[in-house]
């Protein structure tokens, strides 16, 4: 909320901290309202749900959003911002989606937060509950990070990207001199 209220005070929108956040929640209910009719629609014909759910924490110390969609017809069932990820929280709102929709939930997808697992645990014990395909790909990759093997880089962020990437440096080092002596020659081995 500070920084939407920050964004506005510079566009010259004079607002209290307390009205945007007013606004927003009036704002999460009525997408709320328009999402539930196709969203009612979609499941029905389906029969069954398999629940996919993720926190976003735009920054550190801030409230996180979290998103419960379903992955076969793909709706958002719940979006809701909280200011922690207690297990007894997530409970709820798992707890609120489930009583919502009214079918069997045959699986649910998360990236495997400790918190998430225990509250998939209290509210549906019998369901099948998996590490989504990126969190999965990125810990069976993590090892090869960790031993510094080059990789194409897609974008670096995390410390074992840091690493592979300064591994990486270690062994282009030397490569611009050898560049730069070939520069002029036209033969087999410059090519």
């Amino acid at each position: 909320m500070p920084e939407i209220h920050r964004a506005l005070q510079a566009r010259g929108v004079v607002v209290c901290e307390r009205t945007v956040t007013n606004l927003l929640d009036r704002y999460d209910e009525r997408v709320a309202t328009v999402l539930d009719e196709p969203r009612r629609a979609a499941l029905v014909a389906q029969q069954r749900v398999i629940l996919a759910i993720d926190g976003l924490q735009p920054d550190v110390g801030h409230e996180v959003l979290w998103v419960i969609r379903d992955c076969l017809s793909g709706p958002v069932l719940l979006a809701r911002s909280l200011l922690s990820a207690l297990t007894g929280d997530l409970a709820g709102l798992l707890r609120e989606v489930v009583a919502g929709i009214d079918m069997p939930v045959v699986g649910i997808i998360s990236d495997g937060q400790h918190s998430i697992r225990l509250a998939v645990q209290q509210v549906l014990p019998d369901a099948p509950h998996q590490l989504c395909h990126f969190h999965y790909l990125r810990e069976a990759a993590l090892p090869i990070f960790e031993a510094g093997v080059p990789r194409r880089p897609v974008a670096w962020g995390g410390k074992a990207d840091r690493h592979a990437k300064k591994e990486l440096k270690k062994q282009l080092r030397g490569i611009r001199p050898i560049e730069r002596a070939m520069e002029g020659r036209d033969d087999a081995a410059a090519r």
